[in-house]
């Protein structure tokens, strides 16, 4: 075989990566590349990207000392006015999908969430309300109050699968769901979000995620968050190379859909914010789903990036101590976030819900890259969106499960 032909079929062959992360090989493929190519740190950034990203989006965990820096607990008149308003839409009789600012009124506490949403853009990028008694409700009047809450910080609901679905049940479904390694329908759990096992850092479409706590694990699951400017600047810095490698495009596995990949940088600039976009699944595989073996890999210095930018988000991020009843906003453009693996028993069996936002008024300009997919997740209107009352797996339009 010849030198050629042995390095075509290197360059064909998907790295020796993983969904989680190793750091041993993650340290040794950065040697090794630096070994190769010794001007990798001096490589020029992108040509219109910043050398340095300012603002308060920029932060690192060790610098919020308190939790009351992004807590707020709702008073008794505000849970009190929360409570009005579900009683107020029920009046209405009109579908879920109708619920927004008109249809659940909050004349206290709308001020406070709108600058809230506000935080969520131009300031730190995450905020948390405790505590919604969630106890005291049913699955629909939860949805409500959710969805009623969520529509005073952002306007829009996006579709989270092909049918319609705004809301999504993050819960270990792979029991209640399946065998424990497939779904009831034969087909794999291709995603971390219906286990317990750890989420490594990642976004989530769209502006912004919303997480209500119905309850929580016996053990683990800490929700931690990672400021995606922070982890930018330190490669800009050290790793301009790796800037380059995650502003060009990548092949992301659509699992089944077609196209069966779609081509897409992971990390734009739409000034003045730095936007990062992945799921680290769709380069590794999740599980038994495993990567399209007839799609592009990803090559070297792609597997060296999605490691550098977990490990950053690692160092700099900040654990959520995630409470019962808790709504849990972040900006998924601006923010990585992750999940820490958790133990569930019959009394504590953690089971989140969550909403895509997105705040017409304030929120940063779309990456064209991303304009279809911003476009088809915030296209549902309010009579075809879905509010399943219990957990189900997510699936495309063409009934493969995300």
């Amino acid at each position: 075989m010849s030198t050629t032909t042995i390095i075509t079929e290197a360059a064909h062959r998907q790295p020796d990566i993983d969904y989680h992360p190793d750091h041993a090989k993650y340290l040794a493929r950065t040697v090794c590349r630096l070994k190769e190519d010794p001007s990798l740190p001096s490589t020029p950034l992108p040509a219109g990207l910043p050398s340095k990203v300012e603002g308060p989006i920029v932060w690192q965990g060790a610098d919020w000392k308190e939790e009351k820096q992004w807590v707020y607990e709702l008073s008794e008149a505000e849970l009190k006015e929360i409570d009005d308003a579900i009683k107020h839409f029920q009046g209405l009789n009109k579908s879920l999908g109708y619920i927004s600012q008109e249809t659940f009124p909050l004349p206290m506490l709308s001020p406070l969430l709108h600058d809230f949403s506000k935080e969520l853009y131009s300031g730190r990028g995450f905020f948390v309300l405790r505590t919604i008694p969630v106890d005291s409700y049913n699955r629909q009047e939860i949805a409500i109050l959710y969805a009623g809450i969520a529509s005073h910080v952002g306007s829009a609901r996006g579709k989270q699968d092909g049918l319609g679905s705004v809301l999504a049940h993050i819960k270990d479904l792979t029991f209640t769901h399946g065998n424990g390694t497939t779904g009831k329908d034969g087909k794999p759990f291709g995603n971390a979000a219906y286990t317990t096992d750890a989420q490594v850092f990642h976004t989530d479409v769209g502006d912004l995620i919303a997480l209500l706590a119905l309850q929580t694990a016996k053990e683990g699951g800490t929700s931690r968050i990672a400021s995606g400017a922070m982890v930018y600047n330190e490669l800009a810095q050290t790793r301009p190379d790796l800037i380059k490698v995650l502003s060009e495009p990548w092949p992301l596995d659509s699992f089944g859909g077609n196209p069966p990949y779609t081509m897409r940088p992971l990390l734009y600039y739409s000034e003045p914010n730095i936007i990062i976009q992945y799921s680290r699944r769709h380069f590794t595989g999740y599980g038994v789903q495993k990567r399209n073996p007839t799609i592009p890999p990803i090559n070297e210095a792609q597997a060296e990036a999605l490691d550098a930018v977990h490990y950053l988000a690692k160092k700099y991020s900040l654990g959520l101590n995630f409470q019962k009843g808790d709504i849990q906003f972040i900006n998924s453009l601006g923010l990585l976030h992750a999940r820490d693996a958790f133990t569930d028993d019959p009394e504590y069996t953690r089971h989140l819900i969550r909403l895509w936002l997105r705040n017409d008024k304030l929120a940063w300009k779309t990456p064209k890259e991303l304009e279809p997919i911003w476009k088809r997740l915030y296209s549902v209107g309010p009579d075809q969106q879905r509010f399943p009352l219990e957990p189900e797996i997510r699936t495309k339009a063409g009934g493969v499960a995300k």
